[in-house]
């Protein structure tokens, strides 16, 4: 995988000076962005990182995207709207990239393709998911561009972190229990995080929680926590915090401290530490938060909680159903 995402960025490279990069997708794959956006930004000084949601950047593309942008664009099965952004990108004179599961109409526009493993299957291996596709697209782009410095500590993570999840996967399993046996009748749950692991607060909420067992899930940034959202916070309120590892865990634990003090029995705390982070090589663990976080998040949490709800996570209420 490492070889061939390497020679997809060199190709893309080819003939071309890229000054941007645009990530774009919808829902969990447009979330799953945000540890190679988060990478990006911080490690690249080259190359201009940004991320959209599919229909807004077919609605109203950014001005710079031309023949000097890399689009990397994702979805798992050709959702429509990302397909046509695949089409104004493509149209505007950008590289395009293709991250997929089946073939469609995505893998048809774009220039390049890459195959990825659906995080929701307990046989993919984690660093074949799409946001782990995504980061060593990011973490090459900034080796070729930029001469990253840690390059190959970044790609030895890459083959250690399934190992690293697989043990997180069997350790978390009656924590994640006992959190949703007391979840079970809660109309709403709040989901914080920051930095990088805000991707997966975000995708936790929206995808997990939200899509899959209908229960409301707003996100809150830790860092914005105190800047509105803490006044609704009361004993009761059933609030799960993810705990990074890496420069943002200051402003993790300063939500931490507020919440335990004003907080109830309902507040969660999932730690990056706990689920392995620390085995990863210090230089690059920060932008291994998601890759942990989101695959934990996904298939062990939400599924305890569809087992203490009842409710079927395969089953919605208007996705694939009726005309939207």
């Amino acid at each position: 995988m490492q070889d061939e995402v390497a020679e997809v960025v060199a190709n893309a490279l080819r003939g071309r000076d890229v000054t941007h990069v645009a990530w774009v997708a919808a829902g969990g794959s447009n979330g799953g962005f945000y540890a190679a956006h988060y990478f990006m930004e911080r490690e690249c000084a080259t190359v201009s990182s940004h991320m959209y949601t599919s229909n807004e950047f077919v609605l109203a593309p950014p001005a710079y995207v031309d023949e000097h942008t890399l689009c990397v664009i994702c979805s798992m099965r050709g959702t429509k709207e990302t397909c046509e952004a695949a089409r104004v990108a493509k149209e505007l004179g950008a590289a395009t990239v293709a991250l997929y599961v089946n073939e469609s109409d995505l893998t048809r526009i774009c220039d390049q393709k890459i195959a990825y493993e659906s995080i929701a299957l307990d046989q993919s291996r984690t660093e074949r998911v799409n946001s782990s596709v995504a980061l060593m697209i990011a973490m090459s782009l900034a080796s070729q561009v930029d001469s990253y410095d840690h390059y190959d500590e970044a790609m030895y993570a890459f083959d250690v972190v399934d190992g690293i999840y697989r043990k997180a996967f069997a350790r978390m399993q009656e924590p994640a229990r006992e959190w949703a046996a007391r979840m079970a009748g809660e109309r709403t749950i709040y989901v914080m995080g920051s930095g990088p692991a805000y991707g997966s607060a975000y995708i936790f909420s929206i995808c997990n929680i939200e899509e899959m067992l209908q229960i409301d899930s707003p996100t809150i940034n830790s860092c914005e926590f105190f800047h509105g959202p803490f006044e609704v916070l009361d004993a009761t309120k059933p609030v799960f915090l993810l705990l990074s590892v890496g420069r943002c865990r200051p402003a993790d634990e300063r939500a931490l401290r507020f919440l335990r003090r004003y907080g109830g029995p309902n507040v969660y705390v999932l730690d990056g530490m706990d689920l392995g982070l620390g085995e990863l090589p210090q230089d690059v663990r920060e932008y291994f938060n998601h890759i942990l976080f989101s695959p934990i998040l996904n298939n062990v949490y939400m599924r305890a909680l569809s087992a203490a709800t009842g409710k079927d996570y395969m089953t919605r209420r208007y996705m694939w159903k009726v005309e939207y």
